[in-house]
């Protein structure tokens, strides 16, 4: 038995709205709360995750990272943040300045359309989509547009090359981050992710689903990495040859919306590796161990989910700080003559464990 269920709070929401408005203005007024409630969880959580790249970065490189701006430099990225609001917006004279203004926002909503259908805990999503991991491979696919916008409206060369190098990167790795998905929706059955969630009441999938989650799991891991331009996949915006790739023209907010986009598509494809392999709110259980269990649940769900989705946080960070760059014919090389063969043969051996009931 869960002690935390949000399910009621939302419902006595809707009914108290419901009591005094309309079906209309019900509807309205809820799709303001929670476009609130995700505009200031978005700036909170790009704030923290800059911050911790930062901190993540001086403890593998032997260093303290930022310390004098707030108590141990916890105030320093909003100074950045600010820094930036204040920035001057310098204007390209031969850009297409029409789809030079707009590129940012693409990545910005194709984020934010994702993060809506994620569950944070029991009753505590905004969308329950019965096909949302579809949804949101969808709609997050969407924020390569923006870039491509980017780097090609901005008239430079290394914009351009950075532009389509992301391309290339992106439509390359989500054949992998798919299939890899894919193998966990052929052990649980449907895409609905509080069904998933559910299903691993009794067992996280990365356990339960043998050897094929296990390979799924790495295989998402690298190919989301790589989707989300990160090091040692980032190509897109390699300093030492593009300057700073598709965005190199951008200045003030505009490249603040880049900057914050890349990071919250890190949390997005973190929270979904941590809601299907790893039981997004579920709690540890171990077996018939009842008194162990129990302890678990005390433990609030949208904990488990925040520890859980830190965990792959820490490791895409950590990959960033430890590997070197790879070129870009490696990096397609990666892609289309290991990663996809294997994913092939992992969701053909998961379907058949699946067809033979070999799994927990």
């Amino acid at each position: 038995m869960f002690l935390y269920d949000f399910s009621e709070l939302t419902s006595s929401i809707h009914e108290g709205l419901s009591s005094c408005m309309s079906p209309l203005l019900t509807t309205v007024t809820e799709l303001t709360i929670a476009g609130v409630a995700f505009l200031l969880f978005y700036a909170v959580v790009g704030l923290f995750l800059v911050y911790a790249e930062r901190k993540v970065c001086g403890f593998m490189q032997c260093r303290l990272g930022p310390m004098r701006v707030g108590k141990w430099g916890i105030i320093q990225t909003i100074a950045d943040f600010i820094k930036l609001m204040m920035k001057e917006l310098i204007s390209i004279k031969k850009a297409d300045k029409v789809l030079f203004n707009i590129a940012p926002y693409f990545v910005i909503v194709a984020s934010f359309l994702a993060i809506g259908a994620i569950p944070f805990a029991k009753g505590l999503h905004a969308l329950d989509f019965d096909i949302g991991i579809l949804y949101i491979v969808a709609v997050s696919s969407l924020g390569v547009i923006g870039i491509l916008l980017a780097g090609w409206s901005s008239n430079n060369k290394y914009s351009l090359i950075g532009a389509i190098r992301c391309g290339a990167q992106v439509v390359s790795y989500e054949l992998s981050v798919g299939l890899s998905l894919m193998t966990i929706i052929v052990l649980a059955g449907t895409m609905q992710l509080s069904e998933i969630v559910e299903m691993q009441r009794t067992g996280w999938f990365i356990f339960t689903g043998h050897i094929p989650a296990v390979i799924a799991f790495v295989i998402y891991l690298i190919a989301s990495t790589a989707e989300t331009n990160r090091g040692p996949f980032d190509l897109c915006e390699a300093e030492s040859e593009l300057t700073a790739g598709f965005h190199t023209e951008y200045s003030g907010i505009k490249f603040a919306l880049f900057f914050l986009g890349e990071y919250m598509n890190m949390f997005i494809v973190a929270s979904i590796a941590a809601t299907v392999f790893l039981g997004g709110w579920m709690p540890f259980h171990i077996g018939h161990l009842e008194a162990f269990n129990n302890i678990m649940d005390y433990i609030p769900p949208f904990m488990w989910y925040l520890g859980k989705t830190g965990f792959i946080i820490l490791l895409m960070m950590q990959f960033k700080w430890t590997f070197p760059r790879l070129r870009i014919d490696q990096l397609l090389k990666l892609e289309w003559k290991y990663l996809l063969p294997i994913n092939l043969i992992n969701i053909t051996v998961m379907a058949f464990c699946v067809l033979m009931g070999w799994h927990f």
